[in-house]
């Protein structure tokens, strides 16, 4: 697992596999947080697997422990 994080847009991005090829996520779902504070939009490849999760407004949706330890950036989903 690795944690991606744009501080200025508050964007993260959680990938679950080592290595994200373009064109892998062909569907996403997308789910607002309870109290929508965050929508976390869930990337799946054609098997149905959960590739990795983008966090828009993840300082509401992610522990701040994962936030200081994610790597600086964000990769698009």
């Amino acid at each position: 697992m690795h944690v991606e994080y744009d501080h200025e847009n508050d964007v993260a991005y959680v990938s679950l596999v080592a290595h994200i090829a373009d064109g892998a996520s062909v569907r996403q779902i997308i789910v607002e947080t309870p109290g929508g504070n965050a929508e976390l939009n869930l990337d799946f490849d054609a098997a149905g697997r959960l590739l990795g999760i983008e966090a828009v407004g993840a300082r509401a949706a992610l522990p701040a422990e994962v936030l200081r330890r994610a790597t600086p950036g964000h990769r698009a989903g």
